[in-house]
């Protein structure tokens, strides 16, 4: 796919020159420094070293006191108490959080996660029916329950309270418990509100150890597990985040728990080499692969382990639903491409809603995302349950999904979500009608220029730059995520060693050099295509965007280029 270039540009010019003065780096690690807004050497001290930051207190968010007071108590007197959490990383993380966190003091825990496509998302009556059954005293909510109105009003009816800790969006009011936690709320003073699910857990259990009067570095052998829900659920890897996501993953690399280390061992990856990527492509994906196929209960075994043959058990379990979940992808994939290139013409399309009635509901949101990277199209992919169409939307910069389902909402039984992704029922009546009105509302929306993706460039780079020096400033940077991508580079005029070759499943490798600088491996996953064009091109010479990254391979360590687009010079 052709891309934009758009070079990111820092506010203030100036603050580079001052940068590259006071912490004696190169002109490129300033630049890249001041465009994420990093324009003083305090703030640089902090972005650099976010674990000499301290963790905020957690009773600056509104109702802890109330939650932390009542979790307390029931660790106090051994009451029943049920956590309630969502079937994806972020709620799985969270509940074995606070599953392990009380199991240490003895007391009654169970764990409660809704069957995806049964239940649904969110607390939902089956689930207060279990509590009610199992005669809990406490259910805490996590990763969900701001929605839950009638679900609290139940559970308080038969006696038994409840804490939320949420992350979501707030609507109009909050339902009534205990403590809803949550640092999104309009009326909540707490500095940061871009916690995951787990986060908030984790602040919970922060709050209930002060209640305690325990020992304040107690939590921190959970930061593994919210650096694992930080990661995964693409909240932003800034502020406090940042600083969770830090020894987080010092503490996966250095002294992970069971269950971690049992999957790692499974997946062929060394403890020491785990990275925010290693999380979102390797870890994260398997933990969430038991949930997109329906039970979520193994992810959630596998976490809270107490010993290394039911660590490897779950650990082989998951390996094995993820790999059912990868080959239904791949199936569901091939079709989707199918119908697009046989039954469209992509050039009528401003967005594309494809329908079989035997997709995986658990999938076709991986799907739809794959699709708006492969035609960059808004994407909504549909299958039938139970005589409905459900599905998931993924969408494109400029153009609103959830807007556009709301101009359809006469069509649709349910929708929700946010710009870039969605969910939706309607009845199937309403699927042709549906289709026409979205392709509408997309060329309203849309222009020829839209459909072109951009890629954002951090900034140009001579090869000759590329030192152990260079990486050591550049390696710092991480842990990477939204806030604080990978940066994009671009060199230019950079000349192919040896011949081009394709490798695995269709990604391009080759070796590249610009003028004295030292060769560098360079792979571009899934690029195939561009193959014949590299063995044209004039002498071997384009421009390269890429991000660099360590390779490990055989033991050994190497800096490589994955590669994000080529231009061949002409």
């Amino acid at each position: 796919m052709a891309y934009r270039w758009v070079y990111a540009q820092p506010e203030r010019e100036k603050s580079i020159r001052n940068l590259q003065q006071e912490l004696n780096v190169p002109e490129e690690i300033a630049h890249l420094l001041a465009i994420r807004g990093i324009e003083s050497f305090d703030k640089a001290k902090s972005f650099f070293r976010p674990e000499n930051q301290k963790l905020y207190d957690p009773f600056l968010m509104k109702d802890m006191e109330a939650g932390a007071s009542r979790l307390a108590e029931a660790i106090c007197n051994h009451q029943k108490v049920l956590i309630y959490g969502d079937y994806d990383v972020d709620g799985t993380t969270a509940v074995s959080i606070l599953y392990t966190f009380l199991k240490s003091f003895g007391i009654d825990v169970s764990y409660y996660i809704p069957h995806r496509f049964k239940e649904g998302y969110g607390i939902n009556p089956d689930g207060i029916k279990h509590a009610i059954e199992i005669k809990a005293d406490l259910i805490v909510s996590v990763d969900c329950g701001i929605t839950a109105f009638e679900e609290a009003k139940v559970a308080t009816e038969h006696g038994i309270d409840l804490i939320i800790c949420d992350h979501h969006t707030v609507g109009d009011g909050i339902p009534d418990a205990v403590a809803v936690l949550d640092p999104k709320r309009p009326d909540c003073d707490y500095p940061f509100d871009g916690l995951s699910g787990a986060g908030v857990g984790f602040k919970l259990v922060q709050g209930t150890v002060a209640k305690l009067g325990l020992p304040k570095e107690l939590p921190d052998q959970y930061l593994d597990l919210v650096a694992i829900s930080i990661a995964s659920d693409i909240v932003p890897i800034v502020d406090e985040n940042r600083y969770l996501m830090r020894r987080g993953l010092k503490l996966i690399n250095t002294e992970p728990r069971l269950g971690i280390k049992a999957l790692l061992s499974r997946i062929n990856i060394t403890p020491g080499t785990v990275s925010t990527s290693t999380i979102v492509f390797s870890v994260g994906p398997r933990i969430n692969a038991a949930g997109r196929m329906g039970d979520a209960t193994a992810a959630v075994e596998l976490m809270i382990s107490d010993d290394e043959t039911r660590a490897a058990k779950y650990a082989k379990e998951l390996e094995s639903i993820n790999i059912k979940r990868r080959s239904t992808d791949s199936e569901t994939m091939e079709q989707a491409v199918d119908m697009v290139e046989n039954n469209f013409n992509i050039e009528n399309l401003s967005t594309m809603v494809l329908h079989h009635p035997e997709w995986h509901l658990g999938v076709i949101g991986i799907v739809a995302s794959r699709l708006v990277d492969a035609y960059y199209r808004p994407t909504i992919m549909l299958s039938t349950v139970e005589g409905k169409i459900k599905g998931s939307a993924r969408s494109i910069k400029g153009f609103n999904i959830y807007n556009a389902l709301k101009k359809c909402e006469d069509l649709l039984e349910q929708f929700g979500g946010h710009e870039f992704a969605a969910g939706l029922t309607m009845d199937a009546d309403n699927l042709v009608e549906f289709r026409q009105r979205m392709n509408d509302i997309g060329f309203q929306k849309l222009s020829d220029n839209d459909f072109l993706p951009e890629l954002q460039i951090d900034s140009e780079l001579n090869l000759e730059r590329v030192n152990p020096k260079f990486w050591k400033l550049l390696s710092q940077f991480e842990p990477f995520g939204p806030g604080n991508m990978r940066p994009v580079f671009v060199s230019k005029d950079v000349c192919i060693e040896g011949v081009p070759s394709i490798v695995g499943n269709g990604h391009l490798k080759f070796k590249v050099r610009q003028n004295g600088s030292v060769v560098i491996d360079a792979i571009g996953f899934n690029m195939h295509e561009y193959l014949p064009m590299l063995r044209k091109c004039d002498a071997g010479r384009m421009d390269v965007a890429y991000v660099l990254e360590e390779n490990f391979w055989n033991g050994k360590r190497t800096i490589q280029m994955r590669l994000k687009d080529i231009k061949v010079v002409n």
